[in-house]
């Protein structure tokens, strides 16, 4: 599509809105809205109704919008289309005003469903490029969410996602991060099997942080350059965190050095770290030249959670571990009860004898 095309399009965000020129309605719903920058997105999003597609034209919006209606998608033409902050005027709306970029939000007992946010740049926003919560068979595809103050993509509260071939780098905590919730303490949410596959994860603090949820799965993904690669993490609420699979991921080189936090000591060197975590399974993944001397630091590590709670029942199976520092596998988790360390190819373990 031609720019002058985008921008004839674009018109239909107020014919849309309006009714003018609108097709009598049809019984299934579908209707294509372009906005081309200087255009606003969040009056797009605020005139579709489920089913409906909200293209973004190549070029930089220097905007936030919040979707709250079902069935909607924002897509755009990649790497090319560019959501910033705005300068030089205070934050509008709760999205904006909270720190995000792009935000998906439902309610408690009524979740946003199959929303889709796709193809898009996002970058420096002082929260979380993707913030989702309360929202159910969220798509996040092909989004680049780079340099945040505080998460690539994130998401609370939240069932059946699925985050896929997305590049999360130079943010300030996680690439992705998955939780029950970030503002109260509470047991873990079944995510009845939310995804997180295909990723590229490099130069966060840690790639990606699974904290407080169950039936989840991260597979596939290429995570380097991280103070820690993933971050398995539970606590004594309940139901416990867990039920977990982590499979074919290449995890290299997470050898950046991240200060301790409120939660956490110093981090570096840790390729998969699991801390207070039940029934969780490890296999087939390549993790090396993890090497740091941390707490954390190793290839695969069983640690006891910030609050003391050992993990239970964790399989570490058929993995690739090799040429990290402190140890390969590392069981520091010495309360834990029923944790494996089966077929793994390594050479040095904590205690001996796990290789």
């Amino acid at each position: 599509m031609t720019k002058r095309q985008f921008a004839l399009a674009g018109c239909a965000v107020l014919l849309t809105a309006t009714g003018i020129g609108a097709a009598a309605p049809a019984a299934s719903h579908h209707t294509a809205v372009y906005v081309v920058p200087g255009q606003s997105i969040q009056a797009a999003v605020d005139a579709a109704r489920p089913g409906d597609t909200i293209h973004l034209a190549p070029g930089t919006f220097r905007q936030s919008v919040r979707i709250t209606t079902d069935n909607v998608t924002l897509s755009g033409t990649g790497n090319l289309t560019l959501l910033k902050p705005a300068e030089g005027t205070p934050a509008k709306g709760s999205c904006a005003a909270a720190g995000n970029g792009v935000c998906v939000e439902g309610e408690r007992g009524a979740p946003v469903t199959g929303v889709r946010v796709q193809s898009l740049r996002l970058e420096g926003f002082t929260r979380a490029g993707v913030w989702a919560n309360w929202t159910d068979r969220l798509t996040v595809r092909r989004v680049t969410s780079s340099d945040n103050g505080t998460w690539g993509i994130a998401q609370e509260r939240s069932t059946r996602s699925a985050l896929v071939r997305n590049t999360v780098r130079g943010n300030g905590d996680a690439g992705l991060f998955v939780a029950n919730t970030v503002s109260e303490e509470a047991g873990a949410t079944d995510t009845l099997g939310t995804r997180i596959s295909g990723n590229d994860m490099t130069d966060n603090r840690i790639g990606a942080t699974v904290r407080r949820v169950r039936n989840l799965v991260v597979e596939h993904n290429a995570v380097t350059g991280n103070c820690a690669g993933l971050f398995l993490v539970g606590d004594e609420s309940k139901p416990r965190a867990g039920a977990l699979t982590v499979r074919h991921n290449r995890i290299t080189a997470n050898n950046k050095s991240c200060p301790a936090s409120a939660r956490l000591p110093r981090i570096q060197g840790a390729g998969v770290v699991l801390t207070g975590t039940e029934d969780v399974l490890v296999e087939r993944n390549t993790v090396s030249d993890n090497v740091g001397d941390s707490p954390f630091s190793g290839g695969i590590v069983l640690f006891k959670s910030v609050v003391g709670v050992p993990g239970s029942g964790n399989v570490v199976r058929d993995n690739v571990v090799l040429r990290n520092g402190k140890a390969d596998l590392a069981n520091r988790d010495t309360a834990g009860t029923g944790n494996r360390f089966d077929a793994n190819t390594c050479g040095v373990s904590e205690p001996a004898g796990l290789c």
